[in-house]
């Protein structure tokens, strides 16, 4: 099971997967150039959706086209903080 977690740094949103930089993913889309955002629905949290997304399924097609319906309904709702497990987008993904 991965464990991903975000927080807001003096240097920025940081999002990891395992304790390790989370990949943008701007080779599939870019949604956001300028990096990760969460808690609205926009640019950089669809950026952070499809990258959360590729990261779990290992399916680039699948993350894109689950990227908006997963921003719009999980990451717009992240709290400052936020940790999310596997079985969490699962969860998730599955009750879209």
């Amino acid at each position: 099971m991965k464990l991903y977690e975000g927080e807001r740094t003096l240097k920025g949103a940081l999002v990891t997967v395992d304790g390790r930089p989370l990949a943008p993913r701007l080779d599939l889309h870019a949604f956001s150039p300028a990096g990760f955002e969460w808690t609205y629905a926009g640019p950089g949290p669809q950026q952070l959706a499809l990258a959360l997304l590729a990261d779990h399924f290992g399916d680039d097609a699948k993350a894109l086209a689950l990227s908006e319906t997963f921003m719009r309904e999980v990451v717009a709702y992240l709290d400052n903080a936020w940790r999310l497990t596997s079985e969490d987008i699962d969860a998730a993904v599955s009750a879209l």
